[in-house]
């Protein structure tokens, strides 16, 4: 006997039994001949006067589309006092093309109590422009809760700006099941919780939630579009993975948009490839976004024609960014007419970002007044790069405080070279803690010379440490350190000479050495110096000739006085005469005063 397996290898095996395509078209005609059947019942009970059959028999010759055959039946039930009859002649006469006596068959069974003729009937009057008339029987229709009836009316209502009677008739729609209405409701909800949002409340999060879970019952009913504004809704929750399957199920469906959202969920997850199907599939579809995305993606690949193309397929879509980003691809390949013109083409369209680039672009052939205008249009219209540039410009023209407005502004936005500006001119008008606020949001936005300034005010407000007895533990840096560390770490030179001395003082010597050379190497003197310095004093006198000689070299006084110092002891008196007159001429004062006594003390050595 054999032993049977789960169903998986039963079905693999074939022992599993199927249904055939035979089987299928079996079933198909057995349906067929089911319904034929009915239909001569239906006939022989009519023929023998029974009213329900006449109607029924109506209702299924109407939905056959024999109308000759419908329309005898349906008048005998009407006649009789059927009421379904009577709606069914109507809808029968207005495919015909008879909209008023459909109505007048409609009116008939409305007043009879059908709640399907209402519905027709105040469908009729709206597209008559009888509003009033419309919105009464769609009333009667949506109170005996037909879903239809209930749906017209809420659009009747949301059109003349009822809001609350539409949001109420188009949730009673959407709880009989109307996935249109579903969706409607769920964008209500989700503008309402936008606005409230923009406006800094809270928001009202009952309503994005309430949103969520119509767009979720649109969504599993077929509504492609609720599919697409539920996935937007995960996304941005990082909930990828359902975000992923609603917005395949809505591209499946024919929606572009999601197909183009799709597409850059998985170029976001590594998947270029199928990224590039999915954007293919919605730019064909007329989707500009996608199209750019296409076009993006060859550029990148360095297929500078076929991102052109797509480029242009984008523009043709109406996307001002297919414009926007055939300038970017001409501006890399040095074609700067063909830049200006697609830049000009997409700045005029609105697009704020193209009006920044064409400003600089003409601002670096030159032309500062033609740039600043569309500075300001782009700053005007939100661009934060626009408003610092506007900055840069007045401030090279000497116009302080315009350029300083502008500073703010960018600044308020989040711009981090904006921040650091304005702080540095708090600074300099002596407005301490204004100065540390905003170059806080500039170090904290990345910026190192930001950190640097920042630790040095907090370093001037530093008590002087205390006096460490032996035995005490070290103390913890403090958080000047902390942000000068920090600006050190990102290549500030003043910054890792300061740590460097730091480390010093805490008699970390390698670490300081390492700081030091850090800062000489990218061409810093003081650190080359205090390289030296230290290298000196542990007795590697000859390595720390070669960094003073490079600090000297640079404009560095005091490693200049330290050469001639080095030159004296060893006799090279010539030598260190030269490298004293340097420092003579680099000082500062008191090192300048050093460095002639000791040139004039080898002159006379010389001399003698």
């Amino acid at each position: 006997m054999d032993v049977m397996g789960d169903m998986a290898n039963l079905f693999e095996t074939g022992r599993f039994a199927q249904p055939s395509d035979q089987e299928e078209a079996a079933d198909e005609a057995q349906e067929a001949a089911d319904e034929a059947a009915e239909e001569v019942r239906r006939r022989l009970a009519a023929e023998a006067g029974d009213v329900e059959a006449m109607s029924v028999l109506g209702a299924m010759l109407l939905r056959r589309g024999d109308f000759d055959g419908a329309e005898s039946h349906l008048r005998a039930a009407t006649a009789a006092g059927d009421r379904a009859a009577a709606n069914n002649l109507g809808v029968l006469l207005h495919q015909r093309g008879y909209a008023d006596e459909a109505a007048g068959w409609w009116r008939i069974a409305a007043v009879a109590g059908s709640a399907p003729a209402a519905h027709a009937l105040g469908r009729h009057f709206r597209e008559r422009g009888d509003e009033p008339a419309a919105e009464y029987w769609l009333r009667q229709a949506a109170e005996q809760g037909h879903v239809l009836g209930a749906y017209a009316l809420a659009d009747l209502l949301e059109h003349r700006g009822d809001e609350t009677g539409a949001r109420r008739w188009m949730r009673a729609a959407a709880e009989r099941g109307h996935r249109e209405a579903a969706y409607r409701l769920a964008r209500t909800l989700d503008r309402n919780a936008g606005h409230r949002r923009d406006g800094r409340d809270e928001g009202d999060t009952e309503a994005a939630d309430e949103a969520e879970q119509w767009y979720r019952q649109a969504a599993a009913r077929g509504h492609r579009r609720a599919a697409l504004h539920l996935g937007t809704i995960l996304e941005k929750r990082g909930e990828l993975k359902e975000a992923g399957r609603w917005y395949l199920t809505s591209a499946k469906d024919g929606e572009a948009r999601a197909a183009c959202a799709l597409g850059f969920l998985l170029r976001d997850a590594g998947d270029t490839e199928s990224a590039a199907v999915w954007w293919l599939r919605a730019a064909q579809d007329g989707d500009g976004n996608a199209a750019n995305a296409l076009g993006a993606l060859h550029a990148e690949r360095g297929e500078t024609q076929t991102a052109e193309r797509w480029y242009r397929a984008a523009m043709d879509a109406g996307d001002d960014n297919g414009a926007y980003n055939l300038g970017l691809l001409c501006a890399d390949q040095g074609r700067t007419t063909q830049a200006e013109q697609w830049y000009r083409r997409a700045a005029y369209a609105g697009h704020r970002e193209a009006s920044n680039a064409l400003a600089i672009l003409l601002l670096r052939s030159g032309d500062e007044t033609g740039a600043e205008p569309w500075f300001s249009k782009a700053a005007e219209a939100g661009s934060v790069d626009a408003a610092f540039n506007l900055g840069i410009l007045h401030a090279g023209r000497g116009e302080e405080r315009a350029a300083l407005r502008w500073y703010e502004r960018a600044a308020s936005a989040g711009h981090t070279e904006a921040a650091l500006q304005v702080g540095m001119a708090r600074l300099r008008d002596g407005d301490e803690r204004e100065a540390e606020r905003f170059l806080r949001c500039a170090a904290g936005g990345g910026s190192a010379e930001a950190a640097y300034r920042l630790a040095t005010v907090l370093d001037a407000r530093r008590p002087p440490a205390p006096e460490h007895e032996l035995g005490e533990p070290a103390h913890e840096k403090s958080e000047c350190e902390e942000w000068y560390e920090r600006a050190a770490s990102q290549g500030h030179r003043r910054a890792q000479v300061r740590v460097g001395m730091m480390a010093a003082a805490r008699g970390d010597v390698v670490e300081a050495a390492r700081w030091y050379r850090e800062a000489a190497e990218a061409g810093s003197r003081n650190g080359a110096f205090n390289l030296g310095l230290l290298l000196a004093r542990e007795g590697s006198e000859p390595e720390a000739v070669v960094w003073w000689r490079r600090a000297a070299d640079a404009g560095h006084g005091r490693a200049a006085l330290r050469l001639a110092l080095v030159c004296a002891r060893r006799g090279e008196l010539a030598e260190g005469q030269r490298w004293a007159d340097l420092a003579v001429s680099l000082g500062p004062r008191e090192v300048g005063e050093r460095a002639a006594r000791l040139r004039d003390a080898l002159r006379q050595e010389l001399s003698a």
